[in-house]
């Protein structure tokens, strides 16, 4: 009976503190292409109640955010939450979910980059969506190979501009209002042949499912922690920190669109919402400097996800899931830079390959995976709490179990919304389970190989 040998390679270094690994978190959160790409959809849904949409999103995303820096806490491993779901429900969750996340993860930059070919046209015409993406992965791959604390500061750069842009938005709205945000809250409308009318509540809802995805990403500092100071107490902090600048940035933008835009019917019957309100307010230059600035945010999002990657293959690496090879591979760390070299590289070609995937079954593969870890990771913390897993963890989430039980509520219904979606939603949903069942089979086949023997030693240890 053959069993697989795990690696155990040098350590990363810790060289990170809070302020940059909240750069690379937000970076790949992406306030501005969520405002610019996914929050429209919500407009375009609700109406004027996509504001109460995004609130009520807020409170779904700070239960997760409160889950996620519990376990962050508790199991600050580069795996991310593979890592952490295989210390609090068991080693079958743990790796299940890890064949689930590679595909996940692969699509993600790709998706981003693909994304970006609606805005680079302003400042470069003519250019293909699938030249560009190419180009966006590869550049994001090569930057990853270095130092990262050197990724920290280019995101950061690139993220202050994502972030200035959606203060200009702000501003335009702010100082230009025409209508209360009372108003908006408390009597949200909708157009319907043309007309006002009040937005109904199952509309509210269903944008909601939606708006939960436009916070998504505050998660992601876990998997920097072996690389951060003091990750047990602070990774915990840069999540929650990630998320209540996500909120901010993402909110007041559209509440200040949506009280400073002179025609209010116009705004809800476009297409970009936001888009249209910036070329009106400000101009065309001003639409096109802001047009980069969200390209940019958007190549900022794939560098951060290039990194993120990179440490999920390596520490798959580590655990010792592939042919033995092929982990001592992923676990190669650069001697001068301290970066996972090799897991990057293969990110970044994994990456480049899905750019020539379609873009609406990117959207179908990649749909739903958050809302299954995002179940997962509840039940995690719900487990953790009741078998002692999580006892040593220096964050502690307060009204236990409150937070973790009000997201699964809320999943559900983000579940049953995507269900009776029958273009992207139900769609994906299957394609989840199917990976689930794959995932299932290769786990079942890693514990014969391994004579029976399979735990999460291994997997995140740093």
């Amino acid at each position: 009976m053959t069993h697989l040998t795990l690696t155990q390679p040098r350590p990363f270094i810790r060289s990170m503190r809070l302020t940059g690994v909240l750069l690379l978190t937000l970076s790949a959160v992406t306030p501005a292409s969520s405002v610019f790409v996914i929050i429209p959809g919500i407009v375009s849904q609700a109406g004027t109640g996509a504001l109460v949409s995004l609130m009520a999103a807020a409170l779904v995303a700070l239960a997760m955010a409160l889950v996620y820096a519990e376990l962050a806490s508790a199991f600050p491993h580069a795996g991310g939450e593979y890592a952490m779901l295989g210390r609090s429900l068991g080693p079958f969750v743990g790796y299940v979910f890890m064949g689930m996340n590679l595909v996940g993860s692969t699509l993600a930059p790709a998706v981003l980059s693909l994304g970006a070919a609606d805005y680079v046209p302003a400042v470069w015409p003519g250019v293909g969506s699938v030249p560009l993406a190419v180009a966006i992965v590869s550049i994001s791959m090569l930057l990853g190979v270095f130092n990262i604390r050197l990724n920290a500061w280019v995101t950061g750069v690139f993220l202050l501009v994502e972030m200035l842009a959606l203060v200009l938005l702000a501003a335009l709205g702010i100082f230009h209002a025409h209508r209360p945000l009372a108003g908006l809250l408390t009597h949200p409308v909708i157009l319907s042949a043309g007309h006002f009318a009040p937005t109904p509540a199952a509309m509210v809802g269903l944008a909601t499912a939606v708006a939960i995805f436009s916070y998504n990403g505050f998660g992601a500092a876990v998997y920097f922690s072996e690389e951060m100071h003091e990750a047990p107490r602070q990774v915990a902090r840069t999540i929650l920190w990630a998320l209540a600048l996500t909120v901010a940035f993402e909110f007041i933008p559209v509440v200040a669109v949506m009280a400073g835009a002179p025609d209010l019917r116009r705004l809800l019957s476009a297409e970009s919402p936001f888009s249209d309100f910036l070329l009106g307010a400000g101009g065309r230059t001003l639409d096109t400097v802001v047009s980069l600035g969200i390209a940019l945010a958007i190549v900022n999002a794939v560098i951060a996800t290039v990194l993120i990657n990179a440490r999920f293959l390596y520490s798959s690496g580590r655990a010792g899931v592939w042919h033995g090879a092929f982990n001592g591979a992923l676990v190669r760390v650069h001697g001068r830079f301290d970066s996972p070299w090799v897991a990057t590289l293969l990110a970044g070609v994994s990456a480049t390959l899905t750019c020539f995937v379609p873009f609406h079954l990117l959207l179908v593969m990649n749909g739903t995976g958050v809302v299954v870890m995002y179940v997962l990771l509840c039940l995690g913390a719900i487990a953790g709490r009741i078998s002692g897993a999580t006892d040593h963890a220096a964050f502690r989430m307060p009204l236990f179990p409150l937070a973790p039980a009000f997201a699964l509520v809320a999943l559900a219904y983000v579940i049953y919304a995507n269900w009776i979606d029958p273009q992207v939603g139900r769609p994906s949903l299957i394609f989840s389970l199917v990976l689930l069942v794959l995932a299932m089979g290769y786990f079942l086949l890693l514990r014969r190989r391994r004579g029976g023997i399979l735990s999460m030693s291994g997997a995140g240890e740093g």
